[in-house]
């Protein structure tokens, strides 16, 4: 059974044939499921403000938010469940830009730190996507502020698991170092 479907692209009318199954929902999907393809040059959109607490923080307080069921498990069994927090606390400590503090009440900025692994995919075999989650919250006021995910890619490998995790989080690092350069972008008016 055949089904025209009309798509309105840039102005003109495209008359699609679509066959039912596969075909039609890859098709489907590739017109609806992506963003317009209508592109816009990066540099024309002006950088929105960093929040000034970001900026003008000195004292952060770095949370463990944990991990969700599966990669717990994982942790448990290489021996380091709170691995995440563990590696983002020395990473922090390392850079050194702030001052690391036990008590979140003495803190500027709360740096909530935590690994998650929604399911993606469950057609014959069930797909993860291991990332890395940061939350920023101000913590006067436990306002988020920002929020910085970054993928972890899975490994079957032990020393190649190290590798990517090591990855990622230096990719969060990187990210937070961006955001709290004076230069990332103008501070947020309060």
């Amino acid at each position: 059974m055949e089904i025209p479907v009309e798509v309105k692209q840039l102005g003109e009318i495209v008359r699609c044939g679509l066959r039912g199954g596969v075909c039609g929902a890859a098709l489907w999907a590739t017109l609806f499921g992506m963003p317009c393809l209508a592109t816009q040059d990066a540099s024309a959109t002006p950088a929105a403000p960093v929040p000034v607490p970001i900026l003008a923080g000195k004292k952060v307080f770095v949370s463990n938010a944990g991990s969700d069921g599966n990669p717990l498990a994982v942790f448990k069994r290489l021996g380091d469940e709170n691995l995440p927090y563990n590696q983002f606390y020395a990473a922090m400590k390392s850079w050194g830009h702030y001052e690391l503090v036990g008590d979140p009440a003495a803190a500027d900025l709360v740096f909530e730190i935590r690994f998650i692994a929604p399911l993606t995919s469950t057609q014959s075999v069930d797909n993860y996507a291991p990332q890395l989650d940061l939350s920023i919250l101000d913590a006067r006021t436990h306002f988020l502020l920002w929020r910085i995910t970054q993928p972890v890619e899975g490994a079957l490998r032990g020393k190649t698991w190290d590798k990517n995790f090591n990855s990622g989080m230096a990719d969060v690092l990187s990210a937070i170092k961006k955001l709290a350069a004076p230069s990332a972008s103008a501070p947020a008016e309060r």
